[in-house]
């Protein structure tokens, strides 16, 4: 109520930042991507101008363009450009619709009203045959993946012992480790687990990675 957010039938209409929130983050993301693939070689650089020149051809400087010696310049100068096309168009399409989005009326995304709705695509479907799918980007989610699932075990399996009166040595080291904020002796074990999980979600890939590396 606070936030005026719509109540429909006991649930509440999306609010209407999280529109352009979603398109922030999909733009973002999308061409950032895009970009480290093909300055990391996954992805040929010819592919920046055939993606992006609807985009940038109202906005590019020719003679700028050609100049840039190097490709991670070029690449950079035509991603920088193509978010601003789209932050405009964005815009646009939250003005046009916007009694709809604060009447909770309106449901897709801002970006799937977009008139470079194909060009995102085309670069979304290339990103994931060429860098998502990457063996490198494969194995880093592994990785990631045994990291997580790693500390959860360890973590948790603390925390419910710590609860019931039954830790062990190894326990007891990782415990006196964690924050004390996250740990509740007493309580509710559905907190407990939650807060567990919270504090794995806050760490970074670094910090993850360092405590992955503490308790293996």
């Amino acid at each position: 109520n606070e936030l005026g957010m719509i109540d429909s039938n006991g649930e509440y209409m999306r609010h209407p930042l999280a529109y352009l929130v979603e398109a922030a983050d999909d733009i973002c993301y999308t061409l950032i991507d895009f970009e480290d693939g093909i300055n990391l070689g996954w992805i040929s650089e010819e592919y920046a101008l055939e993606f992006l020149i609807r985009l940038v051809k109202d906005s590019i400087d020719t003679k700028k363009y050609n100049s840039l010696k190097h490709k991670t310049d070029r690449v950079a100068y035509l991603r920088a450009l193509s978010v601003n096309t789209l932050i405009n168009d964005t815009v646009k399409i939250f003005l046009k619709n916007e009694e709809k989005i604060l009447n909770g009326e309106f449901t897709k995304t801002l970006l799937s009203e977009s008139v470079f709705k194909a060009q995102m695509e085309d670069i979304i479907d290339i990103s994931v045959k060429k860098v998502y799918n990457s063996k490198e980007v494969i194995e880093k989610e592994l990785k990631g993946y045994q990291v997580i699932h790693k500390l959860l075990s360890v973590f948790i399996k603390a925390a419910v012992n710590n609860q019931s009166d039954n830790t062990t040595a190894l326990d007891d080291l990782v415990l006196a480790s964690l924050p004390k904020t996250y740990i509740h002796k007493e309580g509710d074990l559905y907190n407990q687990l939650l807060d567990i999980s919270c504090f794995v979600a806050s760490l970074t890939d670094g910090n993850a990675l360092e405590w992955y590396n503490k308790i293996s």
